[in-house]
């Protein structure tokens, strides 16, 4: 059962949610917040696979909230999506530096929507992969990088590398293991040994590393 936490400040939109998961057999709904620092507290009360996040909230925003749960070891399996009424919102660049698992457009399809819960949770994809590159592309090309970014690489294989530039373009496992021709199994084990290596929560986290790096370069096509 995958269990779902909904934070957002307008209840109609909560309902909606809740409504539309509670439709699923292998989805629950454990609890509701309306604002950030009540989310925060929900998660560690309620331990959820999944934290949908509205990005804009009062007292505590949705990139604050991200931040302290990403922050916490005790939440380290709880994925949190931000929410957003935009797909190029500039918030949601910060929130995946803060360490969410990927974003949500408010407008997306039911089907579209419930499908993104249960990939999250199992952490083997991001959300929307074209918007995100998009979006990394848009809001990462900046002339200052992290002084370690550069370097953290350094802890990778070759075959390691190439796989985490191949989740920065957006492909699954199953797209990494087409492209290295390799068994999505080792694809997989690639970019976990990647993640493990370097402390990344998530793969959203080596997508802006990979970006950070200068890995890959915003403009990139899947090749």
């Amino acid at each position: 059962m995958i269990r779902v936490l909904l934070v957002d400040d307008q209840p109609l939109i909560r309902s909606g949610f809740r409504a539309l998961l509670g439709l699923e057999d292998d989805i629950e709904v454990v609890a509701e917040a309306g604002d950030g620092k009540e989310g925060v507290a929900l998660a560690r009360e309620y331990l959820p696979d999944v934290a949908l996040v509205d990005i804009q909230m009062p007292v505590m925003d949705g990139i604050e909230a991200t931040r302290h749960i990403a922050a916490d070891p005790d939440l380290a399996g709880v994925h949190v999506v931000i929410l957003t009424n935009y797909g190029l919102d500039a918030y949601v660049f910060d929130a995946l530096r803060a360490g969410a698992a990927g974003f949500l457009v408010k407008d997306i399809v039911p089907d579209d929507f419930v499908h993104a819960v249960r990939v999250v949770a199992r952490g083997d994809a991001l959300l929307a992969p074209a918007i995100t590159r998009k979006l990394i592309s848009r809001y990462v090309a900046q002339p200052l990088r992290p002084a370690d970014a550069d370097t953290a690489l350094e802890a990778l294989t070759h075959r390691e590398r190439e796989a985490v530039a191949l989740v920065a373009r957006g492909l699954s496992n199953d797209g990494i293991a087409d492209h290295m021709v390799i068994s999505p199994m080792t694809a997989k084990t690639h970019v976990n040994r990647a993640m493990a290596k370097l402390h990344a929560r998530d793969r959203a986290q080596l997508v802006v590393l990979a970006y950070e790096s200068g890995l890959v370069v915003p403009g990139d096509r899947d090749r």
